[in-house]
């Protein structure tokens, strides 16, 4: 079997309506915020499951939006890359049922780790509201801080209002606190939304490296040829490491990510034995 590396012309239906579908949702991303206000980010990406804002269909809605343009074009690159070929040998109903396999199966792997992620907080939301002392909530917010404008703006009021009733009217400053603590619990877990195809691009990338494990990729940095087998289990180890360590800094869905190749290759097994 012959594959074609080069040309738009050679794209397959499924990758071509995926990356037009993606296009067209990034753009109106983009026009209803400024012109309307509207976050389609908020609305349709993927929020925990302890979130009020959470919905089953954002499991597969996620995987259409995108947080900027770089974001965007290198899942669109992947897929145009590897999906095609994936489509061509699979055929484009057993492809198009394993993208949006990998990536609802990606967003599952994610709302979990975000429950094990954010538990920590509500533990130390539920001893404050037990003991709303000076010292617990200073620990809280030290520790948490704010994660989005909400949150922010929750902080700073009731910093203002506490501090201007601790002395004065302690029992006020303690009513005022838990109230806090309810709506500060609630902005801290919405804040945690995820969008973007990463998780079915890391499944596509997966069924690249177990249908041609010795055909070779070349490497951007540094520029060397690879074979796809050692690509797909070394990006594996990279993101199980970064998924682990957890960084402060790092927005990235390391664990959607590796969800996306954990349903993938589940999906390819039971195949191959049906």
């Amino acid at each position: 079997m012959s594959f074609s590396t080069s040309g738009f012309g050679q794209i397959t239906p499924a990758v071509k309506n995926l990356i037009i579908i993606n296009v067209l949702a990034w753009l109106a991303t983009a026009v209803l915020k400024s012109q309307m206000g509207i976050n389609l980010n908020d609305s349709l990406g993927l929020h925990c499951f302890m979130s009020g804002k959470f919905s089953p269909i954002q499991l597969l809605t996620y995987m259409f939006l995108h947080g900027g343009f770089s974001h965007l074009f290198f899942n669109m690159f992947a897929v145009f890359m590897f999906g095609r070929i994936i489509e061509q040998t699979w055929g484009t109903s057993r492809f198009v049922v394993y993208y949006f396999v990998t990536g609802i199966g990606a967003g599952l792997i994610n709302m979990l780790a975000q429950y094990y992620d954010i538990l920590p907080m509500i533990q130390s939301i539920d001893l404050c509201m037990s003991e709303p002392t000076t010292a617990n909530l200073d620990a809280l917010i030290g520790k948490y801080g704010a994660v989005s404008f909400e949150s922010q703006r929750l902080v700073s009021g009731f910093i203002s209002s506490y501090n201007g009733l601790i002395n004065s009217d302690p029992a006020a400053a303690t009513s005022i606190a838990r109230e806090f603590l309810v709506q500060y619990q609630e902005a801290y877990i919405d804040a945690h939304v995820t969008i973007g195809a990463s998780g079915s691009v890391f499944g596509v990338l997966l069924a690249f490296g177990m249908l041609f494990p010795n055909m070779y990729l070349m490497l951007l940095i540094p520029p060397i040829p690879i074979k796809a087998k050692y690509f797909v289990i070394g990006y594996a180890v990279i993101e199980l490491f970064m998924g682990v360590q957890n960084f402060a800094a790092d927005n990235i869905a390391h664990w959607a990510h590796l969800g996306g190749m954990l349903f993938g290759f589940l999906l390819i097994k039971f195949w191959q034995k049906h």
